[in-house]
Parts: C-alpha cells; sequence; structure tokens
C-alpha cells in the first residue's frame, strides 16, 4: 500500500486524536463472553492472516517523519460447529494508524485504533447480542527508543552492541509464538551484545480479551506475564534460542468462592530453533515444558500441580520457480490429563483434586485448521500443506495465491476432553479437515480473500456430521 504523505502538524493531530479516543474506550470493562475456542482460533487467524499487510504499511512508513493511514475490511463467516447446522457472522473493522519517527528513528511512537460492527443473521450469535459494536479501542500504541540510532543522530560513532526498549500495548511473540503470541500491555528491554540477543519482558494482559478459562466468573482477563530469552544469531544458517516465561492470575471472580479465587499460575520452559537445514528447505522448532499450580478455590481441596508439555515442527520447502511454489508439513502435540473431562483448560472439572494437571495450557498461536480449530491441548496434529502463484506473468493475476492444507487430528488421552464440547465420546481419533485458500491482492490498496474448509468428525463425536467453513473478505487500505 502506498498512503498519502501529510505535513508534520497533520500527523501529529491525527496521532493525538487516535489515542485520545481510544484510552476511554480500553479502560472500560468489557462484559462476559462465553464465545466457543473454535470461534476465537478464527478470529485469530484473521487478523494474523492481515498482521503482515500491517507490518509491510508499517515498512513503508518508515521512510517518513510523520505518517498515518488505515484499513477497512468486510469479511463473512458461514460455518457449522457442530451445535448449530449453520451459523453466518459478519465483521466490519475500521483501523486507523498514525506513526512519528524522531532523530533518526531513535525514538517511535505508533498508535492504532480498531472500531468494529460485529452483525450475527438472528438468533446466530453465542451469547444472545446478535448486533454489537466494539471500539473504538486501542490496538496498538507504543514507543520504541534504539540506543544505536540515538548516538548514530547525536554524530556519534557506530556501536557494536545495542538497547532497545519498548513500552506501549503490542504483540507479545516469544520463541516461534508456542506458548506466548498476544498482545500485552508491556514494557521489553532487548540488548544485543556480538552474536547473542537477550529480551527481558514484563506485560498485562488486555481487560477486554477472553480468558482460556471459561468456567471462571471473572468478566476480565487480568494475567502477568514476566520472562527472559536469549537468542544467538552468529549462525549463518540458524538461529537457536531458549526462554523462561512466568505466568500469575490475576483475575477477581464477580462470585465469591468460599476460601479462595481460583487460580491458574503456570511457568514456561522452552528451547527451539529456526533456520535453514538446507537450501530451500526452512524449519521452525521448539518445545516447551510448562510447571505450576492451579486450584479450584474450592473449600479443603489441595493444589494441582502441572507438569505438561508441547511441542511443535515445521519443515518448508520453497521451489526455485516463478509460481513462487512452496509445500510444507507439521507436527504439533499439546498434553493432555485424562483426569479433565468437560475441558482440556478450565480450572473447574477436574475428577481427583490435588492430583497432577497434565493438560497444557499456553497463550500462542498455531493454525490448527479453519472448520475444527481446536486447541493444542490433549491434541496430537499432522498438518501438510502447498501454496503458489499460478499466474506469475499474468497482469491482473499474478498476486493471486491459491493454497490448500490437510489435517489430521488425534486425542494424547483419549478419556480426556478436547477444547470441543461436542467430542463427547472417550475416543482418541478426533477426525481430518480439509481446508483451500485464495488471497488476491488486486492492486496497491485493496486485497481480497476466500477459505474453505471441511471438518470430517471421527469416533470421538456422536454426531459425524460433516462440517463446513466458509470465509470470504476483502481489505481496502488509505
Amino acid at each position: 500500500m502506498h498512503p498519502p504523505r501529510v505535513s508534520s502538524v497533520r500527523a501529529l493531530i491525527v496521532g493525538a486524536v487516535i489515542v485520545a479516543s481510544t484510552v476511554p474506550a480500553a479502560a472500560q470493562t468489557a462484559p462476559a463472553q462465553r464465545d466457543p475456542d473454535s470461534f476465537i482460533q478464527r478470529q485469530r487467524a484473521l487478523e494474523r492472516r492481515l498482521r503482515s499487510e500491517f507490518e509491510a504499511e508499517l515498512s513503508a512508513a518508515q521512510r517518513a517523519a510523520f505518517d498515518w493511514g488505515g484499513w477497512y475490511g468486510l469479511h463473512v463467516f458461514m460455518f457449522d460447529d457442530g451445535a448449530e447446522s449453520s451459523r453466518t457472522f459478519r465483521r466490519h473493522d475500521l483501523r486507523l494508524w498514525g506513526r512519528a519517527s524522531l532523530e533518526n528513528g531513535a525514538h517511535d511512537f505508533y498508535a492504532r485504533t480498531r472500531l468494529s460492527v460485529l452483525d450475527f443473521n438472528s438468533g446466530d450469535s453465542y451469547d444472545g447480542d446478535d448486533h454489537d459494536v466494539e471500539g473504538p479501542n486501542l490496538e496498538r500504541g507504543t514507543y520504541r527508543f534504539d540506543l544505536r540510532r540515538a548516538v548514530l543522530a547525536d554524530g556519534g560513532a557506530w556501536i557494536d552492541s545495542n538497547i532497545e526498549v519498548l513500552a506501549g500495548r503490542d504483540l507479545a511473540h516469544w520463541g516461534t509464538g508456542l506458548v506466548l503470541s498476544w498482545p500485552l500491555d508491556q514494557i521489553a528491554v532487548r540488548g544485543t551484545v556480538r552474536d547473542f540477543e537477550l529480551t527481558g519482558m514484563f506485560g498485562r494482559t488486555v481487560g477486554s480479551a477472553e480468558d482460556f478459562d471459561l468456567s471462571r466468573t471473572a468478566n476480565r482477563m487480568r494475567r502477568d506475564f514476566m520472562g527472559g530469552q536469549l537468542t544467538h544469531r552468529g549462525f549463518e544458517r540458524h538461529e537457536p534460542f531458549v526462554y523462561a516465561l512466568w505466568q500469575r492470575d490475576r483475575n477477581d471472580e464477580e462470585f465469591g468462592w468460599p476460601v479462595r479465587d481460583l487460580d491458574y499460575d503456570s511457568l514456561y520452559l522452552a528451547i527451539g530453533s529456526t533456520g535453514e537445514v538446507a537450501k530451500g528447505f526452512r524449519y521452525v522448532a521448539e518445545a516447551a515444558y510448562e510447571a505450576g499450580t492451579s486450584h479450584t478455590g474450592r473449600l479443603l481441596e489441595p493444589e494441582n500441580e502441572i507438569d505438561a508439555w508441547a511441542l511443535g515442527l515445521e519443515l518448508e520447502y520453497l521451489f526455485a520457480s516463478k509460481r513462487r511454489t512452496r509445500a510444507s508439513v507439521e507436527y504439533l502435540f499439546g498434553s493432555g490429563d485424562g483426569d479433565r473431562l468437560d475441558s482440556p483448560t478450565d480450572t473447574l472439572g477436574r475428577r481427583t483434586p490435588g492430583s497432577q494437571d497434565t493438560s497444557f495450557v499456553g497463550f500462542g498461536y498455531r493454525n490448527t485448521g479453519l472448520s475444527f480449530a481446536p486447541r493444542y491441548s490433549n491434541l496430537h496434529l499432522w498438518r501438510a500443506g502447498a501454496s503458489c502463484f499460478p499466474w506469475p506473468e499474468h497482469p491482473r493475476l499474478r498476486n493471486l495465491e491459491l493454497g490448500a492444507d490437510w489435517l489430521l487430528y488425534q486425542k494424547h488421552h483419549a478419556s480426556g476432553a478436547v477444547s470441543d464440547p461436542t467430542a463427547d465420546i472417550q475416543s482418541g481419533y478426533l477426525g481430518w479437515e480439509m481446508d483451500y485458500y485464495a488471497n488476491w491482492r488486486v492492486d496497491a490498496d485493496f486485497a481480497w480473500t476466500a477459505r474453505f474448509g471441511a471438518f470430517f468428525p471421527g469416533k470421538a463425536f456422536s454426531d459425524r456430521t460433516t462440517r463446513t467453513f466458509l470465509l470470504v473478505g476483502m481489505t481496502w487500505s488509505f
């Protein structure tokens, strides 16, 4: 996209208006929602697809000291979730952003707001509210400081080591995103010395976000994160990393429990790497161990010790062709607990209080399909996919991408629950899914997408009716 250039005064006014208009909205308490995990996963998948467009726009904005722009998106969802044979949902999003970069990028200010209109067909919503407006909310709002750029702007010499500071609301993406890929209000400091990069972060979830634990009565997500990550960037083709991340439950229940609030406090230790195993072969790998404690808040019940695992492995091959063909395979695992019969993530619902809790609960993101879209808790997932640009020399269709994914799902513990409550039989085989998609960048300012998925339930479902999902949408930038 090529946003219009504006004067510095106008840009500062726009940025100030954006921030001022969104702070009150962000501070409000959002009503409790009980949307299922699959619906939340689909919204996150849409946001992730659009994120590359946002980042490309920011890269273009770096050429100017002051800039602004926006997007309007309309996306229509039609799907079967196993409870209703058909639901239709339309989402309108208007985003406005402003950016100011001072002293050759030493100081960078960025703010983005989002106003959304959520529109279900009559009776199709999950909470009884078929028509809703969200916002305007502060989606991103950051200040970044770069020591190296500041020294150069002051006339100093280039320094090999560097310190960067981020303060504000931004996406926290640690490692490959297996454990944490979530917007946080945060302070992060990143230091680089030779080939090593050390990042420290303290953050808190945005209050209006949906909590993973739907057994809670708290109407806002309040969780604190603190951690450190060490990355080595000295290898030519590999970037290994390790990190430790603490999560603390700060939710307050609306209705008091006999002794204490429910708690889920976790510690994650992870190791992984990204890079190339050979020319054209890219890989992503991460393994995470989760420890900590959880408590149901009930009288005389002991705490549950958390002992869980997750693993994500992906290999992608980029073909040397004009069509930019790529093929990938992926394995994803999140450990489960046979003691959890209703949900793999809710604090309530365990049969044996005080026993070891082996169900993995993370705050990351992975593509787990369009139609089924489960959490990766008590889950084995295998995926194979491919995509290409079939007409690279066509004047109108050269930026049309076509792709497909095929996914297979299996439980870790056949007796345990997965995030879809309609999987009501204690069987390990969950089913398989095929997804097809098209992404078309029509021109610099207009993009179109279509996605279709069909999930074929396995023996873990008493209702094995095929579930379909269709998404059609467009994005216009200005």
